[in-house]
């Protein structure tokens, strides 16, 4: 999912080209806007952290763009290209070291399991959306 920060700078682009070019296939995309109610449903994991209101409120704060990807080993590789969560950390290239502001505002948001993968991608799409 591409984050209101990266989405508000117009990297959604340059974004998406670095997925398709490290091989993944975009099997559903959308821009779409989250309620702070839906953002908080899609964080709901973090309801007793500190930061589960703040989280909120910026996801709930412009446009996203959820998709789901396709590839071989796909949490894993997509994991390596966002990149390390605090963008002063993430590895040259890597689209968080290009792309995001700060821990906070950190571009991009990858599943970090497949399990997951799926629960995320329900969340934000109905099999009748995905190709």
């Amino acid at each position: 999912m591409i984050k209101p920060d990266a989405v508000s700078a117009g990297n959604t682009g340059a974004i998406t080209k670095m997925i398709e070019e490290a091989g993944f296939r975009i099997v559903a995309m959308k821009k779409t806007l989250l309620t702070k109610e839906r953002a908080g449903q899609f964080y709901a994991i973090h309801k007793e952290r500190p930061f589960y209101n703040d989280l909120c409120n910026y996801m709930s704060s412009g446009p996203i763009v959820p998709m789901i990807l396709e590839k071989e080993n796909a949490v894993e590789d997509f994991r390596t290209l966002i990149g390390s969560t605090d963008p002063q950390k993430a590895a040259p290239g890597t689209i968080r070291n290009l792309f995001a502001k700060s821990i906070e505002a950190n571009a991009i948001h990858g599943s970090d399991s497949d399990a997951n993968a799926e629960i995320e991608g329900n969340f934000f799409f109905s099999r009748l959306e995905q190709f």
